[in-house]
């Protein structure tokens, strides 16, 4: 199958390599030349901008950093025409950017109207799941659409639940995220807590892991350095999924809960520590990085 890949950055390029091992026809673009470039020594077939890459595509698939680059793409901006322009009818898009729910419906209700399948996929399970292949993907769309996507999905993912309609992916993936926040921002404090009282992280970790408090930061993504070899604070808190995407994620599930008249203290409370955080310096390490503000100095 021809697929098109747009948005090569730390979950998108490994997505894309693994649709390419599966012996698909990917052809990629990022405007980022060094994602392109990363892509491209790991085999990736990179086009000379996201039109080229559309051409002959039965399958085209967007992993984009918030809503206003996938309405861009998409629809346009600044007079620019929109790829959906580009697009063969009958087409299939998959876009698993993480956005407010109300952009995938604008963009999916323009796809229709198009003559082109559209559904919003975001995804859990980071950087590491990007590699391996087993994300879980929350589908907002109808059911024949998610059909034709899951024999694609399965090649990047372990688990594809269906939400519902156009958009319910994405508010399924912002409920997901806003506890995400909330997780890793309290097993922050517990971990520094343990150690300010002389306790081995590690020690510390696994006692809790296997205790009423264990969560998935406790399972594969520890915040503190060390403890689990693979995950972003043991390489300096580079990589992973991005502070200012959790303030963003946060924010979405905010405004949401607006719109929703909706009682969210901690996810509010979670948002205010993620925007302090990267106000402090560290929008660009990964969110676990949060735990640098409870931890004690020295």
């Amino acid at each position: 199958m021809q697929i098109a890949f747009i948005g090569l950055g730390n979950m998108g390029g490994p997505m894309a390599l693994n649709l390419q091992k599966a012996g698909h026809d990917v052809r990629a673009f990022d405007l980022s030349k060094p994602a392109c470039d990363k892509c491209a020594a790991d085999g990736l077939k990179i086009t000379a901008d996201a039109t080229a890459a559309v051409q002959g595509a039965e399958v085209v698939i967007s992993m984009l950093p918030a809503s206003q680059h996938v309405e861009a793409l998409y629809l346009g901006r600044d007079g620019q025409p929109g790829l959906l322009g580009s697009i063969a009818k009958g087409t299939l898009v998959i876009d698993s950017s993480t956005i407010a729910a109300a952009t995938s419906q604008k963009v999916a209700k323009a796809a229709e109207a198009a003559g082109i399948a559209f559904i919003d996929a975001p995804v859990s399970g980071g950087t590491g799941g990007a590699i391996a292949g087993t994300l879980t993907f929350m589908v907002g769309g109808s059911d024949a659409n998610l059909e034709r996507a899951r024999p694609v999905l399965e090649k990047m993912g372990a688990n594809i639940f269906h939400a519902g309609a156009a958009g319910a992916g994405q508010t399924a993936k912002i409920c997901n995220n806003m506890l995400l926040g909330i997780l890793m921002a309290g097993t922050s404090e517990a971990i520094a807590l343990g150690v300010a009282n002389g306790l081995d992280p590690k020690v510390l970790s696994e006692i809790m892991r296997r205790s009423s408090g264990g969560n998935w930061a406790l399972e594969k993504y520890n915040p503190f350095p060390g403890v689990h070899e693979n995950a972003p604070a043991s390489k300096g808190y580079a990589g992973g999924f991005g502070t200012d995407l959790m303030l963003k994620d946060l924010g979405l599930a905010q405004e949401n809960a607006t719109a929703m008249k909706a009682s969210t203290p901690l996810g509010g409370l979670a948002r205010s520590i993620y925007a302090a955080h990267s106000l402090a310096g560290h929008g660009g390490e990964d969110f676990s990085s949060v735990i640098k503000m409870v931890q004690q100095k020295g």
